[in-house]
């Protein structure tokens, strides 16, 4: 896909998006491995396991730490950057 401004190819980024149970915007992060953070916040979701996940990110966010068993939500977000 290319920018019709500019011309050149657009640029994409991944982020995980963590939806925190009371909270009114999920909590976006910019990460290595997008996908393998998503699985692993997955399975921890689905085991039922209730412990402290904290993790390192790119983005804004430098470093997150939350309580697995309230998360209500997770989803995967393709953006485009410059």
């Amino acid at each position: 896909m290319t920018n019709p401004y500019t011309k050149q190819p657009t640029k994409t980024r991944i982020a995980i998006l963590v939806f925190i149970k009371g909270s009114a915007a999920p909590i976006v992060l910019y990460v290595e491995n997008p996908i393998t953070v998503y699985e692993e916040l997955k399975k921890t979701i689905e085991t039922g396991q209730n412990r402290l996940y904290e993790k390192e990110c790119n983005g804004p966010i430098k470093r997150i730490s939350f309580i697995t068993n309230q998360v209500s939500a997770l989803a995967i977000q393709e953006e485009p950057y410059i």
